[in-house]
């Protein structure tokens, strides 16, 4: 493939799943520079990896995987500057037209998706995003099963952080 084709190629899967950046930098990142630079480290990382795309996975499979393992590791090299609870300004984005209460709930719902580990929180963002179990299974890097089995229990814990606040 010619450079000038392999290059407008990426802008176009760029373009067409940015929204996956974005949900990962704004799940691991609280402030805008730093968002800013995990949002660039990601396309940085998918430019380099474009040569070796397998297609057979989707395009948005493979965005994730790339864009999850380079916020993991933007995440550990620097916690206390990229501790990641997600703000009322994103949930207000998202929920506008909410009522007070669903907005509370959804605003307490990210505060325990984002206590969770790293690989917990990525999991909680592909399955709110109605990813597949395989899907999940590829970019993760975990069995379909394995898949199933963490999302029973995070929502297991999940339940109890909210019947705690509901007491």
């Amino acid at each position: 493939m010619k450079s000038a084709d392999k290059s407008e190629l990426f802008l176009s899967v760029i373009n067409n799943n940015k929204g996956i950046i974005y949900k990962v930098a704004n799940l691991y990142c609280k402030n805008d520079e730093n968002r800013n630079d995990l949002v660039q480290e990601i396309i940085i990382q998918l430019w380099k990896s474009f040569g070796n795309y397998n297609e057979q996975y989707e395009h948005s499979t493979w965005m994730y995987r790339i864009s999850l393992n380079v916020a993991i590791s933007f995440y550990r090299k620097d916690k206390k500057d990229l501790s990641t609870p997600l703000t009322e300004n994103i949930i207000a984005m998202v929920h506008e037209e909410e009522s007070g209460e669903l907005e509370e709930n959804v605003s307490m719902l990210y505060q325990f998706i984002n206590e969770l580990d790293e690989l917990n929180k990525a999991l909680m963002l592909l399955y709110l995003d109605n990813k597949s179990h395989k899907e999940m299974a590829e970019v993760l890097g975990i069995s379909e099963t394995n898949i199933a089995t963490k999302i029973s229990r995070i929502k297991d814990k999940l339940k109890k952080k909210f019947s705690l606040v509901n007491e």
